[in-house]
């Protein structure tokens, strides 16, 4: 009886709730399931139209990374714990001090992605509507600037036309500058379900890299990088002169045609001309051209390798262009899809979360625009020209016209390009607010006020992704210690700043429903953003939201799958419009002693890893930072497979491992941008990003640094596993979490005194093992509390890497016998089992090892692979490297 009190007693403690990822851009559906108030499990949402039930690796292990222990859960001043009050007393004179003596343009936001739109919303009121400056930038400027204005010049709003659908329907995708299998993991899985189905569906990859989105490609373009412009001219003047131009569409529903058209065929007139620049065999792309050309369902998907460009919305409307000349737009299969990186970039974007936009969709350049939402707003101080751009904002702070910024939900001390400079910049300001949950990320170490934020499974508000999807992302835990939500966090700063009116907010559905009502004011067609229908939304319906892409208005209640149907746009003639494009490369070529750097994202980590890297299974796949060189690149530089290799730029350098990859074009290496001084020493790649940026959008180009680059003067090299998260003093280190504590990858190029370096470390042990050869190249110890392991450290003279498996890892905190301590000791496993290799599903932890003697025991499918040993089965993210693996042992044979 007393066990069927206690399991029902269980099952009243558990809840499911409906909810929204906080990661990219694709806005997947979750239902978290609760149980004492922590998250225990997460799936795919079955019913949501982004992922029907489908979750890639970083979704699936939402709740692996909800207890971080570096949480912050007080308000700080300059590193004291203080009360709200007094951390936003402090805050609010010396925001009204600055502008009292400077004026308004002498503070600034800068914003996120991963804020919700309810949070957007009130900082673009607070600042430009009441505090008078239109300097409030985000995160998104890195990665959509570039997109917004090409669909801005070409549709005359911020308007994506397509939707998810369109990406299984269509008869030929291209996706350009997109590793969707990496960044956008669940919409990648849905078109290779697509193409399954219907084996006649063609896939071609614009990439100079060979990226695993290439595993379902039946064309690779491995283009030079910046070429594209001249690639999507190419085919504009190809259409043209083989008679496939929609001369009715082009008609009825354009201007401007005949002037891109000229500026194209001057510049890429023939294929020859393409492929020249393009640094492309002509027949192949003859035959990406053919392929459009001959085909009405056509979807060209464009993501950072476009947008993060010094041309960044010439080659988006140089895309754009070409669906405009032949239809292919606004139809069932047929769209220009610009896929967005972040959760609410997109809400971000509805909301004037940029400094040249006003909420809305409207815009500085209009006075009827900022008169119309000053008047809603009853602002008292409206901004009235556009504000600085990110790049831009920071070289303001480091001149000391900005004096004070206040940093939301991100980390540009990693993220920004030249990021040394932007560290060096807010040390000097004035004022430094950061909101954030995490109290030690690189850019929180910089903050006089750190604020205590809410995240994931605690914020309540909408989110809108990159099928203009409205999602509710659901709040479902309180808030540990003394964080709160960040809308509410700008409402309490405001009335303390003295604008009492505006900012008297109680629920989070108040501030979706002014921002409903505001998007319909004026609004008869006249802007794309329309969310009408939902202005008068009721608190309980508002936490019942169910995903619905907008418009949403009176003709369309229920949403809007795709925009210009019926070729109406939002420009002065209602007609899209031509953008003539003179394609250009990047702004800096490589000199004769560098290689072109691209920095990207990774399988399983986001962003700056804040809380990504606090979960063991997302770093056991890519546990350091790395960069990829093709062989004959690795040959003439000396380099070796896992040697250390540094590249330089900018006086900052960037440590990581070698990986040979044929994948990467000559002269050219890629980097992850994700690693930060919380996760590896010197390994900020975009440190050494030149801060050039596109002179319409501001947006920087992230994928064409030019760099130095040299073997790393390694003396030692070695291993740490560990209980205690320290810094070690040595020139590169690179942490891993495991479930029990970190592991740690070393060199150095001094020689050190491991052991007393060592015990200077761990002053609490008491029982120390240690093991050396007599000439000193070999050094391992291990060190004991009360018989319980707190450290194994490993080092040897030389560059090669030491290995260790992670036997290791599963004995810290216990306590051992003495045939343990002992095989510890000798750097062997205990329990005699082989190493299953480096970990290639994170979803199930499957070791290389492991499926390679699968395959070689006849499993020669990926899915025969996943009945096997689950491998691919969960979030799909490794089916590319298990076919890629399936491919070398087969080859071998």
């Amino acid at each position: 009886m007393s066990s069927l009190i206690a399991t029902a007693s269980a099952a009243e403690q558990q809840q499911t709730h409906q909810t929204t990822c906080c990661y990219c851009g694709v806005g997947c559906g979750v239902t978290a399931t609760i149980e004492n108030n922590a998250v225990v499990a997460v799936k795919g949402r079955d019913d949501h139209p982004a992922n029907f039930g489908r979750l890639c690796v970083k979704g699936s292990s939402l709740h692996q990374t909800q207890h971080s222990p570096d949480r912050l859960l007080k308000p700080r001043l300059h590193g004291n714990d203080v009360s709200w009050d007094e951390a936003l007393d402090y805050s609010a004179k010396k925001f009204n001090d600055i502008i009292a003596e400077h004026g308004p343009d002498a503070v600034a936001f800068y914003l996120s992605g991963q804020l919700l739109t309810e949070d957007y919303y009130i900082a673009n009121k607070l600042i430009k509507g009441f505090i008078g400056t239109a300097n409030v930038d985000t995160n998104s400027r890195l990665c959509m600037a570039s997109a917004v204005v090409a669909h801005k010049r070409a549709f005359g709003n911020d308007a994506v036309p397509g939707c998810y659908e369109d990406l299984e329907k269509t008869d030929v995708l291209i996706l350009v500058g997109s590793n969707a299998a990496y960044a956008h993991p669940v919409t990648f899985q849905r078109i290779v379900k697509a193409k399954q189905e219907r084996p006649q569906m063609k896939v071609v990859v614009l990439d100079p890299r060979r990226t695993p989105t290439c595993d379902i490609a039946d064309i690779h373009i491995p283009l030079a990088p910046g070429s594209d412009a001249y690639f999507f001219n190419g085919l504009l003047s190809y259409l043209a002169s083989h008679n496939h131009l929609d001369q009715n569409y082009i008609e009825q529903f354009t201007e401007g045609f005949e002037a891109a058209l000229e500026i194209a065929q001057t510049q890429s007139g023939s294929v020859q001309a393409v492929a020249q620049v393009c640094d492309v065999a002509a027949p192949l792309i003859e035959q990406v051209f053919a392929l459009f050309a001959k085909n009405e369902k056509v979807v060209t998907v464009f993501s950072q390798g476009i947008n993060q460009s010094s041309s960044g919305v010439d080659k988006g409307n140089a895309i754009i262009n070409c669906h405009l000349a032949t239809g292919k737009i606004g139809k069932e299969g047929a769209t220009p899809f610009s896929i967005t990186g972040q959760p609410n970039a997109m809400g971000g974007r509805e909301v004037g979360g940029l400094a040249n936009q006003l909420a809305a969709h409207m815009g500085f350049d209009k006075q009827d625009d900022i008169d119309r939402v000053a008047n809603f707003w009853q602002a008292t101080n409206m901004a009235q020209k556009e504000g600085l751009k990110a790049v831009d904002m920071f070289k303001a702070v480091d001149e000391g016209k900005i004096k004070a910024i206040w940093i939301m939900a991100t980390n540009p001390v990693v993220s920004m390009p030249d990021a040394d400079f932007v560290k060096r910049a807010l040390e000097k300001c004035d004022l430094v607010m950061v909101s954030e949950a995490i109290a030690d990320t690189d850019t929180a170490k910089t903050a006089d006020v750190l604020l205590p934020a809410t995240t994931w499974s605690e914020k309540h508000g909408t989110v809108t992704n990159s099928e203009r999807c409205i999602s509710l992302q659901k709040g479902f835990l309180p808030p540990p210690g003394e964080a709160k939500h960040d809308w509410d966090i700008m409402a309490i700063f405001a009335r303390k700043m003295g604008f009492s009116e505006g900012f008297n907010y109680v629920h989070q559905a108040e501030i979706f429903r002014e921002h409903a009502a505001l998007s319909a004011l004026d609004n008869p067609r006249a802007r794309a953003f329309d969310i009408s229908a939902m202005a008068d939304i009721s608190n309980d319906q508002y936490d019942a939201l169910e995903p619905i892409q907008w418009p949403v208005t009176a003709q369309e209640p229920k949403g809007t799958k795709r925009l210009f149907s019926d070729g109406y746009y939002f420009t002065p003639s209602s007609k899209a419009k031509f953008i003539a494009i003179t394609a250009r490369l990047p702004v800096q070529p490589p000199k004769s002693d560098e290689v072109i750097m691209n920095t990207g994202r990774i399988r399983d980590q986001w962003h700056t890893m804040s809380r990504t890297g606090t979960s063991a299974n997302l770093l056991s796949h890519t546990e350091e930072p790395y960069i990829d060189i093709h062989p004959d690149d690795a040959k003439r530089l000396a380099l070796a497979e896992n040697e250390l290799v540094e590249l330089s730029n900018r006086g900052a350098r960037y440590l990581g491992r070698v990986k040979i990859n044929t994948a990467q074009r000559i002269g050219e290496v890629f980097a992850p941008m994700h690693w930060n001084n919380k996760y590896a020493a010197s390994s900020r790649a975009d440190a050494l990003v030149n801060p050039f940026t596109d002179p319409i959008c501001g947006q920087p180009e992230f994928k064409h640094s030019p760099v130095k680059i040299r073997p790393h003067a390694t003396t030692w090299t070695g291993f740490l596993v560990t209980t205690k998260d320290l810094q070690p003093a040595c020139d590169y280190w690179a942490k891993m979490t495991s479930d029990i504590g970190y592991r740690y990858r070393l060199a150095g190029v001094d020689v050190v005194d491991y052991s007393t370096w060592l015990k200077q470390q761990y002053p609490e042990v008491t029982d120390w093992q240690e093991l050396t050869d007599s000439e000193q190249q070999h050094y391992r110890a291990a060190g004991y509390c009360n018989n319980a392991l707190v450290v194994v450290f490993n080092a040897e003279q030389g560059k090669a890497m030491p290995q260790e498996g992670r036997w290791l890892d599963k004995q810290l905190g216990g306590e051992l016998d003495d045939v343990t301590r002992y095989a510890i000791l000798a750097g062997n496993e205990g329990n005699g089992g082989a190493d299953d290799g480096a970990i290639i599903c994170s979803c199930y932890q499957i070791g290389e090892n492991v499926i390679k003697e699968a395959i070689v025991a006849g499993c020669h499918s990926a899915q025969a692979l996943g009945e096997t040993l689950k491998c691919g089965t969960n979030c799909g993210s490794c089916i590319p490297e298990l076919n890629a693996l399936i491919q070398q042992i087969e080859a071998s044979v």
